[in-house]
């Protein structure tokens, strides 16, 4: 079966925005099953732009914001 947009289902969705680009924590649950963390990177290009990149490694900076956030969404797992 294809991915239906429309099954899913945003339950939590927190962000850090920096001059660079943004980094969100998010639990979805797709047609009302389990409920899964997603983490996302966007990277803003020369024209301040955000685009979607790949997550790759965190500095720890990076962790010490979302940390909290994750935190945040396990209690929305539950």
């Amino acid at each position: 079966m294809p991915y239906d947009s429309s099954l899913d289902e945003s339950l939590f969705s927190k962000s850090h925005e920096t001059d660079l680009g943004r980094i969100t924590v998010s639990v979805y649950s797709y047609n009302k099953g389990p409920k899964k963390l997603q983490i996302t990177r966007e990277n803003r290009n020369m024209e301040g732009e955000l685009r979607f990149t790949k997550l790759g490694r965190l500095t720890k900076e990076e962790i010490t914001v979302i940390l909290p956030f994750m935190q945040e969404a396990i209690g929305k797992m539950a």
